[in-house]
C-alpha cells in the first residue's frame, strides 16, 4: 500500500465526522419510536435490535480500530465494505424506518411523504435493474479503477464513496426485499432474477479482485480480501436470500391453500 495513503490526519474528529451521521440516527429513531408508541402500538422490540446492529455495523466501518485500519490494510477495508455496504443495510432495513416514520409523522406530512414515495423519481431510483448497477456496478467501478487509489488521498472523496456504498446497499435491499410500504413493487420472480445477477455479479468481482489487485495493494492483501468478499458476502446475502424466500412462501402460501381446498 502507497505509504501516501490518507492518514486520518484530525485523529479521532474525522472518526466522528463519518460516525455522526449514524449515531445520529440511532437517537432519532428511538426517539421516533417512543413518539409513535403514544399514538399507535408498540414497535417491536426486534426493529430496535435490528436498527442497534444496523448502526453499529455502519459505525464500525466508518470509525475506529477498523476503519483505521483500514487505510493501511486492504483486508480491514473489505471488512468495512460488508459491514458499511452489506450487513448494515439489511439489518436497516429490517428495523422498517419508513414504517416508524409513517406511524410518528401527522396525517398531512405522512400523506405528503406518501405522495413522494409513489413519484416517478422514487420508482426510478428503486428500480430492482437501478439498484444492482447502483451497487454492484459501483463497486466494480471503485476495485478496477484508480478510485480506490484516489479515495485514500482525498478526505472529500473518501467520505462520498462511503456515503454512495451505504446508500447503494440499503436501495438494493430495499429493491429486494419489502419491509416498508413499496408503491413501486415488482414479482418475486423478477427480483428473483436481479438477485442471482447481482449475486454473480459481486462474487465474480471478489474473485477479479483476487487475481488482479487494486493499484497499491500487495497481492496476499488482495487474495485475503477477495476471499473475504466472496465468503464473506455469500454468509450475508445467505441470511437476504432468507428473508427473500420467506416473504415468496407468505405471501404463496393463501393463493396455495384455496387451490387446494377448490
Amino acid at each position: 500500500m502507497n505509504n501516501n495513503h490518507l492518514h486520518h490526519g484530525s485523529g479521532v474528529s474525522f472518526d466522528l465526522i463519518l460516525a455522526l451521521p449514524f449515531l445520529l440516527a440511532l437517537i432519532v429513531y428511538i426517539f421516533a419510536a417512543a413518539l409513535s408508541n403514544r399514538r399507535h402500538r408498540r414497535w417491536p422490540l426486534y426493529r430496535y435490535t435490528f436498527w442497534v446492529f444496523g448502526v453499529v455495523c455502519a459505525a464500525a466501518a466508518v470509525a475506529g480500530p477498523l476503519a483505521e485500519r483500514s487505510h493501511v490494510d486492504f483486508t480491514a477495508h473489505m471488512m468495512g465494505h460488508l459491514l458499511l455496504g452489506m450487513l448494515a443495510p439489511l439489518f436497516t432495513i429490517l428495523a422498517a424506518p419508513i414504517t416508524l416514520l409513517l406511524r410518528t409523522l401527522s396525517t398531512l406530512w405522512a400523506r405528503r411523504l406518501s405522495r413522494v414515495l409513489k413519484s416517478w423519481p422514487m420508482g426510478i431510483l428503486t428500480h430492482p435493474i437501478v439498484t444492482s448497477f447502483l451497487n454492484v456496478g459501483g463497486l466494480w467501478i471503485l476495485y478496477t479503477t484508480d478510485l480506490y487509489a484516489a479515495m485514500q488521498q482525498n478526505a472529500l472523496l473518501h467520505i462520498v464513496i462511503h456515503i454512495h456504498v451505504f446508500l447503494a446497499g440499503y436501495l438494493f435491499t430495499l429493491s429486494m426485499i419489502y419491509i416498508d410500504p413499496t408503491p413501486h413493487r415488482f414479482s418475486f420472480i423478477y427480483r428473483a432474477i436481479v438477485l442471482v445477477i447481482s449475486l454473480a455479479g459481486h462474487g465474480i468481482l471478489s474473485k477479479y479482485i483476487y487475481a488482479h489487485p487494486p493499484d497499491d495493494v500487495p497481492a496476499a492483501q488482495a487474495e485475503i480480501a477477495g476471499m473475504l468478499m466472496y465468503y464473506g458476502g455469500d454468509a450475508i446475502d445467505l441470511i437476504l436470500i432468507w428473508v427473500f424466500c420467506f416473504q415468496w412462501f407468505k405471501a404463496a402460501r393463501p393463493r396455495t391453500s384455496l387451490s387446494m381446498e377448490q
